[in-house]
């Protein structure tokens, strides 16, 4: 971890409580988009592991592996640990490691060792295997919070399934599949049991306000399904309960469309516009999915038409958003009426806007095509006039101008964010709707979050499918059921030595940073492994060609023919189709070893074709028994 943050010498520290001086900060300045975002981004990690204890910076009174909410203990006090929020978070840093940061493997391990204890700790929503798994948070020293709140809240164990599932992965591709049986899955099992047994029944949406039923919510409980399915049969085990209950939550979900934007909650007097949507459509994106409308794929006629009617309703009601008019990024906050701490624009919310639009772009490069129907005509038609019904190539010109349109309005939003943060790069819940002051608990845990999936998404980088593709068909007939699954205390939490994280680096679209770890955590999986000397690294790239051109690799390394083009990799194109333009290599790297790279295009008459800048980076990883490793890019 990086060294505190600047302000920490000059304000009182007292860790027993977490309470810390508000910093006397502004908000920065706008300046150039990619720089605030490379130095945003290690601060944003730091953000993080500053939230996770017991070594976190601002929760050293937390249980080892306790994801706090935010440092804040009062107006308002958040120093607890919310499922939900934990689960999110964490999430996002299975994907960092997954994409090179090893030294976050601890922290992982430790989460997971502390959410096996949480499952078993008896609440106002019950027990283990009586609804106390919906129990929206706890205290910080694992203890049970007993005071008056909106319980139950029904996505934080189909969240916390998807981030265990996500490592478990991570660990059968390693060849650990009785560590993701003996450890992972019993916990995963749980939460499955709960999300099928009470899919079906009304609690508090993720605002923790409206008790109903939340698109949020069952978007995210289907996904935990369909990927706890798979995951069961690859430790062994079998999820009947999952299998019969996914399509009838995909069902349920076809509900909330309105027939122009996506209804957040039934239940609420309100209007149900709300960024609930934008994050459920964005929190279930699979990257091998088309524009699906059943599943409200982030590129689907559905997210984008109600990614329009969300922005849109803040655009009168915040001053910081005055003169901006349709098709211009806005600060975005919860929902139109929202009245907390005077309801303001929120870093999240706002960073989930430009997110959706970005995982579009991914959609629309990868599919070849893009498709403007009546419904997202109106989408469309506010970044480029001329807009019409249809399908577009990406070989022609209304293509590629929708797109950087759409490329220009999703970094729109992350400019906002860069706006209203604090000049060292803090980031609160929220910011005013009048001046754009930081405001409610600061360095919120999700906003950090937040920052690094848009980022991530932004370069192209995109998390594992979930399995999208083969649960995407809408029963016929929906049924009001539930299923009963297994509850088990888990209480294996033994890794094994040979799990070790060493030192990494984290991979964002292509451009690694190296991190020196200054934290006090020790690793608990110390012990002999096998460290590699090389790496078969494959290097995927997305790239549109015409006949005869070819794409190659070039890079700063010998093995990468030292940025001479007469020397760069041939990538092949054996599995490149209309709907997917891959190109790919893979060489064998000497492990740790830092490159740079770019990728040509050459065409047939010997003419290259650069990418656009900057450098890609990558580092090699040196992890115990790592032996190949896919990089994954878009050309520039």
């Amino acid at each position: 971890m990086m060294a505190p943050r600047f302000w920490t010498a000059l304000c009182a520290l007292t860790f027993g409580s977490a309470a810390l001086a508000a910093p006397q900060l502004t908000p920065r300045a706008t300046d150039s988009l990619d720089t605030w975002l490379e130095s945003e981004v290690p601060f944003a990690r730091e953000g993080i592991l500053d939230n996770i204890g017991s070594d976190g910076a601002y929760a050293k009174s937390s249980k080892s592996g306790i994801v706090i909410a935010s440092p804040s203990t009062s107006n308002p006090d958040y120093y607890y640990t919310w499922t939900r929020d934990s689960a999110l978070v964490v999430k996002t840093l299975v994907d960092l490691f997954k994409n090179g940061d090893t030294d976050l493997l601890t922290v992982i391990e430790e989460y997971i060792n502390s959410q096996a204890y949480i499952q078993t700790i008896s609440n106002p929503s019950g027990g283990l295997s009586s609804g106390g798994l919906g129990e929206p948070k706890f205290n910080v020293d694992e203890t049970s919070y007993t005071g008056s709140w909106g319980r139950p809240q029904r996505d934080g164990p189909a969240l916390r399934a998807t981030a265990l599932i996500a490592f478990g992965q991570w660990l059968i591709d390693g060849g650990y599949e009785s560590t993701a049986a003996d450890i992972v899955w019993p916990i995963v099992r749980n939460d499955l049991s709960y999300v099928a047994q009470y899919w079906n029944s009304s609690g508090y949406d993720l605002w923790e306000e409206v008790n109903g039923e939340s698109f949020f919510t069952t978007a995210v409980q289907h996904r935990a399904l369909v990927e706890g399915s798979k995951f069961a049969s690859q430790v062994g085990s079998s999820c009947s309960y999952c299998d019969s209950q996914a399509p009838q939550i995909l069902c349920f979900l076809q509900s909330y469309w309105t027939g122009s934007y996506t209804l957040a909650n039934f239940g609420s007097s309100r209007t149900g516009k709300d960024a609930n949507t934008i994050l459920g459509s964005i929190h279930t994106f699979d990257p091998e999915a088309g524009c699906d409308d059943t599943t409200f794929q982030p590129c689907s006629a559905r997210a984008l038409a109600n990614h329009k009617v969300v922005t849109d309703s803040f655009r009168s009601i915040y001053t910081v958003n005055s003169g901006k008019s349709a098709g211009q990024a806005v600060a975005v906050g919860r929902y139109p009426e929202d009245s907390y701490y005077n309801g303001n624009p929120w870093y999240l919310c706002t960073m989930a806007a430009a997110e959706l639009l970005y995982d579009a772009l991914y959609q629309w490069d990868k599919a070849g095509t893009l498709t403007i129907s009546s419904v997202s005509l109106n989408f469309f038609k506010d970044l480029y006039s001329s807009a019409a019904t249809g399908t577009y190539s990406s070989s022609s010109a209304t293509y590629s101008s929708i797109v950087s349109a759409v490329k220009t309005y999703a970094d729109g939003y992350m400019s906002i964010a860069e706006q209203y943060a604090y000049t060292n790069g803090s980031m609160s819940e929220q910011f005013s709707k009048s001046d754009g002051t930081p405001e409610s608990a600061r360095d919120l845990t999700w906003s950090y979050a937040a920052l690094l999936t848009a980022n991530m998404r932004r370069n192209s980088v995109v998390p594992p499918p979930w399995g999208e593709t083969s649960a995407s068909i809408v029963p016929g007939q929906c049924s009001a059921t539930s299923a009963t699954g297994t509850y088990s205390t888990a209480t294996n939490t033994n890794w094994p030595s040979t799990l070790t994280g060493g030192s990494g680096s984290t991979t964002t679209g292509g451009t690694t940073s190296s991190k020196t770890t200054t934290t006090s955590k020790t690793t608990t999986t110390t012990g002999s492994c096998t460290t590699p000397t090389s790496v078969a690294v494959t290097f995927n790239v997305i790239a549109t060609t015409a006949y005869g051109e070819n794409v190659k690799l070039a890079g700063s390394i010998a093995a990468l023919g030292s940025w001479d083009t007469s020397n760069a990799i041939a990538l092949s194109a054996d599995k490149y189709t209309s709907s997917n333009h891959l190109w790919y290599v893979t060489k064998s790297l000497p492990a740790g070893q830092v490159i740079e790279y770019k990728y040509i295009r050459v065409e047939s008459d010997g003419t290259v074709e650069w990418e656009s800048d900057p450098n890609r980076s990558y580092t090699v990883p040196a992890a115990c028994a790592t032996t190949a490793v896919t990089v994954s890019d878009n050309w520039r």
